[in-house]
């Protein structure tokens, strides 16, 4: 009999980190890969990027609503207690034997918490990670204790998630499939990415991605509006704006860009430019601005420097391309100016990317197969003990 593999996904930057592991998992002939579709995917307003999922002929196996239109923390609560009740009818239906997780959204952990309560072992991608400026800190290291197999990307992240308390022989390192899709998904070319943006690339231009800070109170507004009008001061370069996720206050960075996008004619809003747009607008910007993970694990495989805005992403791992910089006009324009000088553009063209090689899904794949295959997996998990400082 198959083994049934459930895959969740929530967000666009989600399902493209995901994608390179669903594609060898459905290659196997001893599992049956069911992917779920939740949250903003199937919200009108972030842009239905469940069809993107389609586009790439991955099959669907469930689309379950659970977002409502609202991004008060309120809201985002009830959202997750719309995701255990959803979930528990889809899983008590159809019973896996593993459950795929990436990352450390509010969805992820409404998921991840109802599959614990039903017996199901839970896969992790990118634990051990810190993002010390938002509550998906917190996030991430909870569904790290839900879960059974640990898929760390870098050494010190798998360290940091064997101080959570697991197992050694249950956490690998295998780096970021960010990095794999880099390398193997075929990119647009310069002019063709023009008519899918819509616009003229003759002139330099930026990618720019910001999310809410959730762990920061009332500060959203204004630092969404530092970075526009940082950006609309720079008239010798064009922005590319991707929207905000379905996070508390997203919707206010998201009517922000919409307004300066309308009055501003260097800035160009895009509610979701998908995996292989976004990539290929990476390929040709001068540089990444924002609090986009993005900016940290995928930019530098491009050579092109980041400006890293805020604390959103604070404590992560970052190569020598990264300039960070507080949510500041001024310091925003000046680390711009850092960006594009000769000296810094070498650096960013030399860097290291400490996210890995690009054989990520593989390393995962073999991994399931070896766990699910030789039925190794054990609930009845023991706490790791670390020997303490």
């Amino acid at each position: 009999m198959k083994k049934i593999i459930s895959v969740l996904t929530a967000t666009r930057a989600e399902y493209g980190l995901l994608k390179p592991v669903i594609k060898k998992l459905n290659k196997i002939e001893d599992f049956d890969v069911r992917l779920v579709v939740t949250g903003a995917h199937l919200s009108p307003e972030f842009g239905l990027t469940y069809k993107e999922i389609e586009a790439d002929e991955i099959y669907i196996d469930e689309k379950i609503e659970i977002l409502l239109s609202s991004d008060t923390p309120s809201s985002i609560s009830k959202s997750m207690g719309l995701a255990m009740i959803s979930f528990a009818d889809y899983f008590s239906k159809l019973k896996p034997d593993l459950l795929i997780v990436l990352g450390d959204r509010y969805e992820t952990l409404a998921v991840a918490m109802t599959a614990m309560n039903q017996r199901i072992p839970i896969a992790h991608m990118h634990g051990g990670e810190t993002t010390e400026g938002a509550i998906d800190e917190a996030i991430r290291h909870a569904i790290t204790k839900l879960s059974y197999l640990h898929f760390a990307s870098t050494d010190e992240y798998r360290n940091r998630v064997i101080q959570l308390g697991e197992a050694p022989d249950r956490v690998f390192k295998v780096g970021a499939t960010g990095i794999e899709n880099i390398i193997n998904e075929p990119l647009f070319t310069k002019e063709e990415l023009e008519l899918q943006l819509g616009i003229s690339l003759d002139k330099k231009y930026a990618v720019v991605t910001f999310h809410p800070v959730t762990l920061e109170n009332s500060t959203t507004k204004d630092q969404i509006i530092e970075l526009l009008e940082a950006c609309k001061n720079k008239d010798d370069i064009n922005f590319i704006i991707t929207k905000a996720n379905a996070d508390a206050d997203g919707r206010v960075i998201n009517t922000l860009i919409d307004y300066y996008a309308s009055n501003t004619s260097n800035i160009y809003a895009y509610t979701s430019l998908g995996l292989k747009r976004y990539l290929s607008a990476l390929k040709y910007c001068i540089m990444v601005i924002g609090n986009s993970s993005s900016g940290i694990v995928e930019a530098p495989s491009f050579g092109v420097p980041t400006i890293n805005i805020g604390d959103r992403q604070k404590g992560r791992i970052q190569a020598s391309s990264i300039i960070n910089c507080e949510p500041k006009k001024e310091q925003i324009m000046n680390s711009v100016e850092i960006a594009i000088s000769d000296s810094f553009l070498n650096i960013a063209k030399n860097t290291i990317n400490p996210y890995g090689e690009g054989n990520t899904s593989d390393k995962i794949v073999r991994i399931i197969v070896d766990f699910l295959g030789n039925n190794k997996i054990n609930l009845k998990k023991k706490f790791y003990d670390c020997e303490a400082k």
